[in-house]
């Protein structure tokens, strides 16, 4: 290979400014190439992985099964998986299949679409505070609704009790979009030890109809089950993933709307349109900026590159989703546009288990506040995005009304 593909871009060098606004610095990355070696912002100075930027070499990569998900292949372990055990995003077949098919028993289209009118009873309760007049017509979005509404809905559907919901927050943005390697990890241990109480308490139980008891009981036509720790390491994944990312698929659709006047009053005149809003912020400025790491398990060419075995690969989602090739005028926001192919929930056998309830939940938080808030507008600075590379999401989104 030519040794000049192997040039490391420092993203750190770029400062905040990467991190309220990538997209200028992956589209000059696209221009010169779908591949790229790296060094994360807040990495070790001597830690490296390759990036894909391409949506082509993306879309591939996703589903290509020499890019392991299991880090243990070529050495690598981490600190979640230690303290909360193996979950799907850290395996690949035969166990993936396996763990997969266990959870997909409880996790059912049916099971989300039953959901439908908890899902606006809580949005409109959650509105119902927020426009109250005690707010004076002045509210953070993300704390009053965003961040909420899918996490009492994950808690709901998980079974985990209401008075243990305050706590999450903090754990889950520690665990998502970490402020330092010591809170990852003291939040990580933390989430694992209450999840080990919980799943404890329902074994012991014996309650049904909430899906980590249903996980609890689920057993296969050959009688397999899911262990302790595969348990563990699913409530994990569901809770954290299951409400994390729809916080930022409804701020970033909000935001998105707020900032482009003629796509709002085009949904205002047509509210059947929320779903194109639903997909066009899933493509245009997704909740997962790159997915997690992937790693050779043999030597490999992508987009013309050689990756090594045991080289880490992190597949840039929000790059790969304002590729020009793929999506026409891509930094366009655009609510009519097709999206299909979208990589948001990715691709193959990792795509998003929770794709359906996600966009149940983006599709009734936007189109009811919208009906509901009929002047909201912007209220203050909204550019306090997350740290780190894996979460696209604000920590706050200012509105009035």
């Amino acid at each position: 290979m030519d040794r000049r593909q192997r040039q490391v871009v420092d993203l750190g060098e770029f400062g905040d400014a990467f991190r309220r606004d990538p997209h200028p610095v992956y589209a000059e990355l696209r221009a010169r190439g779908p591949v790229h070696r790296i060094r994360m912002p807040e990495a070790d100075e001597d830690y490296e992985t390759w990036l894909v930027v391409g949506y082509e070499e993306a879309r591939a990569a996703l589903a290509d099964p020499r890019l392991a998900k299991d880090g243990a292949k070529i050495g690598v372990t981490f600190v979640d998986q230690a303290l909360v055990g193996r979950y799907l995003l850290v395996t690949d077949p035969p166990q993936h299949t396996r763990l997969r098919s266990l959870v997909t028993r409880a996790f059912t289209m049916r099971r989300v679409e039953q959901l439908r009118p908890r899902v606006r009873q809580i949005t409109d309760l959650l509105l119902d505070e927020m426009l109250s007049p005690d707010h004076a017509g002045r509210a953070d979005l993300i704390s009053s609704l965003a961040y909420p509404l899918p996490l009492t809905v994950i808690c709901e559907l998980l079974g985990v009790p209401e008075m243990d919901r305050t706590e999450f927050r903090e754990i889950s943005t520690q665990v998502v979009a970490p402020t330092d390697p010591d809170s990852e990890r003291e939040a990580t241990a933390r989430l694992g030890e209450y999840l080990t109480e919980l799943i404890e308490d329902k074994r012991c139980s014996g309650v049904t109809g909430d899906l980590l008891g249903d996980l609890v009981r689920t057993t296969a036509e050959d009688g397999d089950r899911l262990s302790p720790e595969e348990l563990r390491g699913m409530a994990f994944l569901l809770l954290v993933a299951g409400h994390e990312t729809t916080v930022n698929l409804i701020g970033n659709g909000v935001l998105a709307l707020l900032t482009h006047p003629d796509q709002l009053a085009a949904l205002r005149a047509d509210m059947s349109l929320v779903d194109g809003v639903v997909e066009e912020t899933l493509r245009w400025e997704g909740p997962v900026e790159n997915a997690t790491f992937r790693y050779a398990a043999e030597p490999l060419e992508i987009g013309g590159v050689r990756i090594e075995k045991g080289e880490h690969v992190m597949i840039g989602l929000t790059a790969a989703q304002r590729d020009g090739a793929r999506f026409p005028a891509p930094d366009r926001f655009d609510i009519r546009r097709d999206t299909r192919g979208h990589l948001a929930f990715g691709h193959g056998l990792h795509y998003c288990l929770g794709a359906p309830l996600a966009r149940l939940e983006g599709r009734t938080a936007i189109s009811t506040l919208l009906e509901r808030a009929p002047g909201l507008a912007l209220d203050g600075p909204h550019d306090d995005w997350l740290p780190g590379m894996l979460m696209r999401g604000l920590r706050e989104l200012p509105v009035r009304w």
